[in-house]
């Protein structure tokens, strides 16, 4: 049976409450879009296999409860997550301040070396719009962040962001990276190999060389 992914990773999302971090995960995982959501209650995940630069990636994503009642049960979740996606609303300039915070909360309970991406979401409510595209960036500049603009209702840079996240802790992870390229390419030699003793002897192999 062949194996489902290489390796397991493990990305969060925070924010505050009502930035569509649900809806982001449902979008990327189900490629499902629902206008209206009941606020997650402490922690859900979801998971998704996607395959970057030939290696399986096996994604279980955590989507938190922005509501502060919730923040000691989600902060035991930051210690765990190897990638976290930081998402505020390109509507609320508040959700915008309050990642100073989430940052903080990263900083203090993350392990060292965790990926980072900055999400301005609601890319598609643009007459709605109170933070400008050059804040996001230069806030994801400050604090070294690849930075993206979604919308889970028209499907704007979702896989991208999720996949570029992805990139980067894998890209984190290289040596251990390299042990699985290197036992993927062994187990691939080793399928040639039977695969080749598997073949009746006859005309078409009289010319492969003899090693007895």
């Amino acid at each position: 049976m062949a194996k489902q992914y290489d390796v397991l990773f493990r990305l969060l999302l925070i924010g505050d409450s009502g930035v569509g971090k649900t809806c982001l995960l449902c979008r990327f995982t189900d490629n499902e879009f629902h206008s209206s959501h009941i606020s997650t209650i402490g922690v859900d995940f979801k998971m998704k296999t996607i395959e970057v630069d030939g290696i399986k990636v096996r994604i279980q994503i955590w989507d938190t409860a922005g509501q502060e009642r919730y923040q000691t049960i989600t902060k035991q979740y930051y210690r765990r997550a190897q990638g976290i996606f930081l998402v505020y609303d390109i509507s609320s300039e508040r959700s915008y301040q309050h990642i100073m915070k989430w940052v903080s909360d990263v900083d203090e309970y993350a392990p060292e070396g965790v990926q980072k991406i900055l999400i301005g979401n609601k890319a598609d409510e643009e007459q709605k719009r109170q933070v400008g595209r050059e804040q996001g960036q230069q806030l994801a500049k400050e604090y070294g962040m690849d930075f993206y603009e979604t919308s889970a209702c028209t499907n704007l840079n979702i896989k991208e962001s999720f996949t570029r996240l992805t990139e980067l802790v894998l890209q984190a992870h290289k040596k251990e990276l390299d042990g699985v390229r290197t036992r993927a390419s062994n187990e691939m030699a080793l399928a040639e190999l039977e695969e080749d003793e598997s073949k009746p002897e006859g005309p078409a192999n009289s010319s492969k060389t003899c090693w007895c």
